[in-house]
């Protein structure tokens, strides 16, 4: 049985924000760095992507390797560790001289996220009960979160612009120490009673799929969707994740166990954080490229017209901690996906001779504000129910539902837009496709809503699912309730 010290949850928790707000920065903070990096490093047309989807590849393939860690071998321990990893390669990343080294030291950077992101969400959920304590720790969660994947276009932007590229890597060295700092303070050590195995074989077939599918949807930009290069790689990366599931459904130390997913909250939630996380990607790239492409801005003022919806984001996460501490995540879920529906909608009207003001800013107070509502008790429903022992489990497979989403909903929506546009480089043509790839973005919440809707339990009540079998039907009655 997996047991957890409290310590000092205020400053446990700040640790984990502080962590996870740079985790999402860094999804996104080296985008518009990418010219002045490919100057300053030489960096081939074709390889500089890399910069970015290593990052991807990397972090969302090892995420449900480093949930089940952090259960086995002590949520602080894997939460310290992967900081220290973090901080090491952004340091090498930011003193860089050759393509090769950057590249090396993003793909470290993601592995180590994929050990810090499923650990903070556990310690979390594990240090505040089910209830207002908790929802009110993962609405702090929540908020920073996607505040860094918005403020990462800003501050890669002014970094870039007024300081130097290499910025957008050094910046994380301050943050991994104040984290670290607050981390030591606050996260007791861990007490773990027997620990299991690692699941060598589920590790391996889970990470190569998840890696493959990353890779083929990252890469249709070179090779399309329709090419035979994708096809093969998606389809292998299906038939390695096929394998995975016939493993855990017959080890006895399974990596994910796939009992979990008999808990509605869970498997409810974590369809909802893919197609949420499809939508929400999608829409901040479409958003960036449309305000640059067709508006004209600079990289620094794009990056500050998303300060708005960061704004609205944290105003709902306020709204959604304070209404639905002691009520069902469900409502709040229908809710805000249905107005985040409405808010992406909108932008799907913005226009070759729009403005921040006509086009951007009011959608973006609506959109961020539903996106808000949803994001705390879409964190709360994947835990709910969940044993302890299993909370990096669950962690791990809710922070790669989210990441898979977002590789996913921008390498399709981008297809979309570049089909719809064509060959064209006018801003009406660049228009018309940014405007039918965010009505397929609002499309994705619409129908994440409708699965909160019907997929979620109606009640509160659940039990936690423990691996006993002799247990685990009961158990399974009461979380379907």
């Amino acid at each position: 049985m997996y047991k957890n010290s409290v310590g000092r949850p205020g400053v446990a928790l700040t640790a984990v924000a502080v962590a996870q707000f740079m985790v999402a920065l860094d999804l996104a903070v080296v985008n518009v760095a990418l010219p002045a990096i490919r100057a300053d490093l030489g960096f081939a047309p074709v390889d500089l992507a890399w910069v970015v989807h290593i990052y991807a590849l990397t972090f969302g393939g090892f995420l449900l390797l480093g949930g089940k860690a952090s259960d086995l071998f002590g949520r602080r321990k894997l939460f310290t560790g992967g900081l220290v990893a973090f901080g090491v390669a952004s340091l090498a990343g930011g003193l860089a001289q050759e393509p090769w080294q950057l590249v090396a030291a993003r793909a470290v950077q993601g592995l180590a996220a994929a050990a810090v992101a499923p650990a903070a969400l556990a310690t979390l959920t594990t240090t505040f009960s089910e209830g207002p304590a908790r929802v009110r720790a993962l609405g702090v969660w929540s908020a920073v979160n996607a505040a860094g994947g918005a403020i990462g276009v800003l501050v890669g932007g002014l970094l870039t612009e007024y300081a130097n590229w290499r910025w957008v890597m050094l910046i994380n060295v301050p943050i991994v120490v104040i984290a670290l700092g607050a981390a030591v303070a606050g996260v007791t050590a861990d007490r773990v009673g027997k620990r299991g195995r690692i699941d060598v074989p589920g590790a391996v077939l889970g990470t190569a799929g998840i890696g493959l599918l990353v890779v083929g949807v990252v890469r249709t930009e070179h090779h399309g969707w329709l090419s035979a290069t994708t096809a093969i790689t998606l389809g292998a990366g299906a038939v390695l994740l096929a394998a995975f599931l016939a493993v855990e459904a017959r080890t006895s130390t399974p990596l994910v166990r796939l009992g979990l997913f008999g808990n509605r909250w869970v498997s409810g939630a974590n369809v909802f954080v893919f197609l949420a996380g499809a939508g929400q990607f999608s829409a901040f790239y479409l958003l960036s490229l449309y305000q640059q492409q067709v508006l004209g801005m600079s990289a620094g003022a794009a990056g500050a017209a998303f300060v708005p919806f960061s704004l609205s984001v944290i105003v709902g996460t306020v709204v959604a901690t304070r209404l639905g501490g002691r009520r069902s995540p469900k409502a709040a879920l229908v809710l805000g996906g249905v107005l985040t529906t409405v808010g992406i909608g909108w932008f799907a009207f913005i226009s070759p001779d729009g403005s921040f003001l006509a086009d951007v800013l009011g959608p973006s107070l609506l959109g961020g504000f539903g996106l808000g509502l949803c994001l705390a008790p879409v964190a709360a429903a994947a835990t709910m129910g969940v044993a302890p022992h299993e909370a990096g489990m669950a962690s791990g497979v809710f922070n790669s539902a989210r990441q898979l989403g977002g590789c996913v909903g921008v390498a399709a929506l981008a297809t979309v837009a570049a089909a719809r546009t064509g060959n064209s480089t006018a801003p009406a043509a660049l228009n018309d496709g940014y405007s039918l790839a965010l009505c397929c973005a609002a499309g994705l919440f619409a129908v994440a809503s409708i699965v909160a809707a019907t997929v979620l339990p109606t009640t509160r009540r659940t039990m936690p699912l423990a691996t006993p079998k002799g247990e685990q039907a009961a158990e399974l009655s009461a979380a379907r309730t």
